[in-house]
Parts: C-alpha cells; structure tokens; sequence
C-alpha cells in the first residue's frame, strides 16, 4: 500500500510559479508510475504529467514549456514546478502512484490562479 501527501498548493498570482510536493509512504525507487492530475470543478479529472521509471516525463499539451515533473528518491518525494501559471490552471492538483496493478491517490491540493 501507499499512501500519498501533496502540499505546496495555494494562490497565486497569473504569471506565477507554485511547487508541489508528493510525498510518498514506500520507496519511489520501486513505483514505476508516478503522476500529477488536476480537476476542475465541473470538468473530469486529467492528466497534467507523468514520470515514468526513472526518466521518462510526458506531459500534457497544455503544460508544455511551463511544468516540470521531477523526482528526489532520497525524499521519495515527486515534484511539479508550475510556472507561468494561468487561471485556467486553477484546480484540485491529485498525486497518483502505481507501483503495480493498483493505482494510489493523494487527498488532493488547491491551487488557485487569480487574473
């Protein structure tokens, strides 16, 4: 089982840069699926980045250039360093982790995006 802890969600001016942290109760070393998700009220949740392994980062289309998804396993800690944030940014951001066949959510960080 894992059990997983966002933080660093909050307000922000547009234009601005938030980090996000998931923190992880098993070793990231041995979760090969790692993800950040956002929803919005009204919309179903997506996929915003994806780190699989130990290198591979996909990410959305409307991200690109602007998030990175990153990993320290000494913390077993995943990050998303959100810049040149939007309003349209603005959402629930949800950790995901699949070390196997099921899959692991975080409760979840508000990240707001003013005009």
């Amino acid at each position: 089982q894992v059990q997983l802890v966002e933080s660093g969600g909050g307000l922000v001016q547009a234009g601005g840069s938030l980090r996000l942290s998931c923190a992880s109760t098993r070793s990231i070393s041995s979760i090969f699926y790692m993800g950040w998700y956002r929803q919005a009220p009204g919309k179903q949740r997506e996929l915003v980045a994806n780190i699989i392994g130990s290198t591979t980062t996909n990410y959305a289309d409307f991200v690109k250039g602007r998030f990175t998804i990153s990993r320290d396993t000494a913390k077993n800690t995943v990050y998303l360093q959100m810049n040149s944030l939007k309003p349209e940014d603005t959402a629930v951001y949800y950790c995901n982790a699949r070390p196997g066949v099921i899959g692991y959510w975080g409760q979840g960080t508000q990240v707001t995006v003013s005009s």
